[in-house]
């Protein structure tokens, strides 16, 4: 078959990009070579356009056992135990097909997290759709929520922690970004490099079927009108089987059998093995009728190309072949030998003994295309947000207006079709700063947080950047854990665009200064560019997913009212920055201005002292303060009791709406008993913070003084009444 120019594009492959494949070749590739090429230099699994910029996050600590790289991240947190983390990308074929897309990304992480030997013990998502009157959101938002819960809860790993948001950037192009979280232990890990000579490369799991095929490549290209004929490039999962390969994966790692196991997950069958060969600096020879097929007469190009899910290759010991057979046969899966290392460092895929292709290994991996895009730096406008010119509104109607919008509005209607407390290892499930889960058997647990801020990234990509980055740290501190590192998944519009690549690479800069400063690395991640349809990108979207140890777990702290007549302490200093608030964007459509100022010095030390007074049994609740402002944060407080606050006017006031509305950075909203007031007060003045106390915890009212008095179940109810009106 003469390969056309118009094959190459379908391919998602530039003509130059071709050009340069016949260099490495010396020769035209075949139809299945070229497949191959266009699965791993697309920009999902060649990181093409990130890769420069993403050398520069830092990316190791004391508490890092494995940085980026491998299928997952991995940190030390005592007492040989792991944790192994990421977050990924599905946006695309959610899109297209909300619920297999929801559930299959779902699937996909977890093979990321049990392929290095850790029993994944948390899920966690950051999910946005477009404006909820758009007419495509109500279907999509339930599809994708239907996945998630549908995939999580049947394979039997608890949903604990996540985000919904709604912005009509993602009217086109929704996001559905999933982490996983596992323990493992530190002497028990596993990694894809592959090694040795003429070692058996084992297909495990389902049999490969015809869906999902060019999924990768599609998830590297923009929509446009005819985005729903790609619904066959969108896999199915199955969570059950999922929960098959998983025990017989965890029970083959009992031993010394595995030398190197990869999950097929973007470009299936391809990246599995390209990727093993390429980290040892091998060949490898596959025999691809041997592959087990669901479908009749499926062509080396289908095997290779097919994103079929809950699959895995593995690389075993000489001699392991049969115990490891008796293992899955157990488990009622495929378990066939389909070919071997080499030393010839090419891919070699045989069919019927013909050899139909053959590739260098290091032509798909590090001879990939990598390209140093040409960026600009956002331009912003001189004028400065003249907050006197809005009308009128009072304190009690602006907070109503946010707290009954969609993106402020109670979730549980979305967190009640997550199993939450599965394994019986949670602690403390969504709707807090951060869930925590109990490594089983310990009287130690971890936080867990998902955090996105796209406007602040869209004003200022610099400054969201290190937002989003401290908010997540905020969320971790909050509940009492010490933040020990990030993963992160990167979701921009086309790269090809200045403006866009600019977005992403001051995004970066300021992801990197802060992890940087807080000693807060990035152990894995993602990036999905081309999220868009028809050049309309979304807004710059970095989801940040953290994760904090409590090294002895008493009384989990949240942000839920504990007391009538305790002490509201606010540490850090407001300013009332009102700019790009959600105060202005839900009473007034106004999204204008520059994000609030990042100190990082005030980030640190406001929220290690925090950590230290939680430490010292000092604090009942805490709460950071974030969109929406004070009041937000305070109203928050009141929903899981029937205790409210009451907040006093500052003695100094410019302006209350700005104070109680402003999203000034680098604040907790604590809740502190009389009697540890003054214990509290001396920790702080030592640690030389600001704070002030503003208010205290009263019975069934959230008050303002001077302004109104609200019931606090009235509150309540206002607050979930959103989807139930939707």
């Amino acid at each position: 078959m003469k390969i056309t120019n118009k094959i190459v594009e379908k391919h998602g492959l530039k003509i130059e990009e071709f050009e340069n494949i016949k260099k490495l070749l010396n020769r035209e590739p075949n139809l299945l070579e070229l497949g191959i090429f266009s699965a791993m230099w697309n920009e999902h699994c060649s990181y093409k356009s990130s890769r420069i910029h993403l050398k520069k996050l830092p990316t190791k600590g004391k508490q890092v056992i494995q940085g980026p790289g491998e299928n997952a991240g991995v940190i030390d947190i005592g007492d040989n135990d792991a944790i192994i983390f990421k977050i990924e990308s599905h946006n695309h074929p959610s899109y297209i097909e909300p619920y297999q897309g929801a559930a299959t990304g779902v699937g996909g992480i977890l093979r990321d997290v049990f392929t290095m030997g850790a029993r994944p013990i948390a899920l966690l998502n950051s999910i946005h759709f477009g404006s909820p009157s758009h007419p495509k959101t109500k279907n999509l938002l339930n599809g994708v929520v239907s996945g998630i819960g549908g995939y999580g809860n049947c394979i039997g790993i608890p949903t604990i922690a996540g985000e919904t948001k709604f912005n009509e950037t993602y009217n086109e192009n929704i996001l559905v970004n999933a982490m996983a979280v596992g323990h493992a232990k530190k002497d028990k890990i596993f990694y894809s490099k592959a090694k040795g000579l003429n070692k058996s490369v084992v297909y495990v799991g389902s049999k490969t079927g015809r869906d999902g095929i060019h999924g990768a490549s599609m998830a590297s290209a923009e929509f446009d009108e005819n985005s729903e004929e790609k619904k066959p490039t969108v896999q199915v999962g199955d969570p059950f089987t999922e929960k098959l390969l998983m025990e017989a994966c965890l029970e083959l790692m009992k031993d010394n059998s595995i030398i190197s196991i990869q999950d097929m997950g973007a470009a299936g069958l391809t990246s599995s093995s390209v990727e093993m060969a390429s980290k040892g600096s091998l060949g490898i020879e596959l025999q691809l009728d041997k592959v087990p097929c669901r479908e009749e007469n499926m062509t080396p190009y289908e095997m290779m190309l097919s994103e079929s899910q809950e699959r895995m290759l593995i690389i075993l010991e000489d001699g392991k072949e049969k115990n490891a057979k008796k293992i899955f046969d157990k488990w009622d899966l495929d378990f066939v030998v389909i070919g071997k290392t080499t030393n010839t460092n090419n891919l070699t895929l045989k069919f019927n003994n013909e050899i139909k292709g053959e590739i260098p290994i290091d032509a798909l991996a590090s001879k990939a295309p990598v390209y140093d895009r040409k960026w600009v730096k956002k331009k912003f406008k001189d004028n400065k947000f003249d907050s006197k010119k809005l009308n009128k509104i009072s304190i009690e109607n602006a907070l109503i207006k946010i707290l009954s919008s969609a993106n402020h509005s109670n979730k549980s209607w979305i967190t009640e079709q997550y199993d939450q407390m599965v394994m019986c290892d949670t602690v403390q499930k969504s709707g807090s700063d951060a869930a925590i889960i109990r490594i089983h058997n310990k009287d130690k647990a971890i936080a867990v947080s998902v955090d996105s801020s796209a406007n602040y990234c869209k004003s200022f990509p610099l400054t969201g950047g290190k937002q989003i980055v401290c908010e997540n740290w905020r969320n971790l501190i909050a509940v009492g854990a010490k933040p020990l590192a990030i993963t992160n998944c990167l979701n921009f519009g086309n790269p090809e665009n200045e403006e866009i690549m600019g977005e992403f690479v001051e995004c970066l800069e300021g992801i990197k200064q802060t992890c940087e400063f807080l000693e807060y690395p990035v152990v894995s991640g993602n990036v999905s560019f081309y999220n868009g349809t028809n050049r309309k990108n979304i807004n710059p979207t970095p989801v940040i997913g953290g994760v904090g140890l409590i090294k002895k777990l008493s009384k989990p702290i949240n942000h839920n009212f504990k007391q009538e007549n305790s002490h509201l302490v606010l540490i850090g200093k407001t300013f009332g920055h009102i700019e790009q608030s959600c105060f202005l964007r839900e009473n007034y459509s106004i999204i204008e201005g520059m994000p609030p100022e990042i100190n990082l010095h005030n980030e640190k030390n406001n929220g290690e002292t925090l950590l230290k007074l939680i430490q010292e049994n000092l604090v009942l609740s805490s709460h950071d303060v974030s969109s929406g402002g004070l009041i937000t944060a305070i109203s928050e407080m009141t929903f899981s009791s029937e205790i409210g606050a009451k907040i006093l006017k500052p003695k100094k006031l410019a302006n209350f709406i700005n104070y109680l509305f402003g999203e000034d950075q680098a604040r907790y909203v604590t809740e502190i008993a009389s009697n540890n007031l003054s214990k509290a007060e001396k920790i702080l003045k030592d640690s030389n913070i600001y704070y002030e106390i503003i208010g205290f915890t009263q019975k069934n009212n959230l008050e303002v003084e001077d302004e109104f008095k609200i019931n606090v179940k009235d509150l309540f109810k206002i607050n979930t009444q959103w989807y139930n009106n939707y």
